[in-house]
């Protein structure tokens, strides 16, 4: 099943019907009194291919729907890293070889990264700038405009800026894509993220 329109709130104890999981956590939960999904990450889990690191991860919890056309798709995560590279975020994903995410992830140690990684043909690449490791929450949105995808960030909802602009080789303009929330943690257990919402929209933004 394809979808184009989808909000989730997370306001009920039920997930969205056109929703489900790849690598499911062992603990994630819909917490209606606070509207949000909290997934509550298990150690060891990335998404990363060869690229400088040599190794690869396809095991992190990705929540998703079958996304077709041209699409917006826009969360709100709040979060607090434990370890390096705790990470939560929106994903696009076609195949193990053949995706992208955007995130910010955590670096005790200095500033934490808000960035895109984009993999084709099985070779990840990784684009980010420096945030305060205080920062809280961060909106994330990627646009799917044909093969192409625009990802973008805010702090308030309101302003966007552009991380990203990239080309998934595998896409076929229009068939459908995994698209989602997803979190993970390559060091260790330990990091929650939650997420206020998903919102899927058809079409495409107007010239900003």
């Amino acid at each position: 099943m394809t979808v184009v329109a989808l909000h989730e709130s997370f306001a009920t104890a039920e997930l969205h019907p056109q929703l489900r999981w790849f690598c499911e956590p062992a603990r994630w939960s819909i917490v209606p009194a606070r509207r949000c999904l909290r997934v509550e990450t298990e150690g060891g889990t990335d998404y990363w291919q060869k690229t400088h690191y040599g190794f690869s991860a396809d095991n992190g919890h990705f929540l998703f729907a079958e996304c077709n056309g041209d699409f917006i798709a826009t969360t709100l995560v709040a979060f607090q890293g434990v370890h390096q590279y705790d990470q939560a975020g929106l994903m696009v994903r076609i195949s193990p070889s053949c995706w992208l995410k955007t995130s910010v992830e955590y670096e005790p140690h200095g500033p934490s990264r808000l960035g895109a990684v984009v993999t084709n043909a099985g070779y990840s690449d990784w684009s980010t700038q420096d945030i305060p490791s205080d920062v809280g929450q961060m909106w994330l949105r990627i646009r799917r405009e044909e093969s192409d995808y625009f990802v973008e960030a805010s702090r308030d909802g309101a302003s966007w800026s552009q991380l990203r602009v990239a080309h998934l080789h595998e896409d076929r303009a229009g068939a459908a894509v995994a698209c989602g929330p997803y979190a993970c943690s390559p060091k260790a257990a330990g990091f929650a993220a939650e997420f206020a919402f998903l919102t899927v929209a058809a079409g495409r933004i107007a010239a900003e």
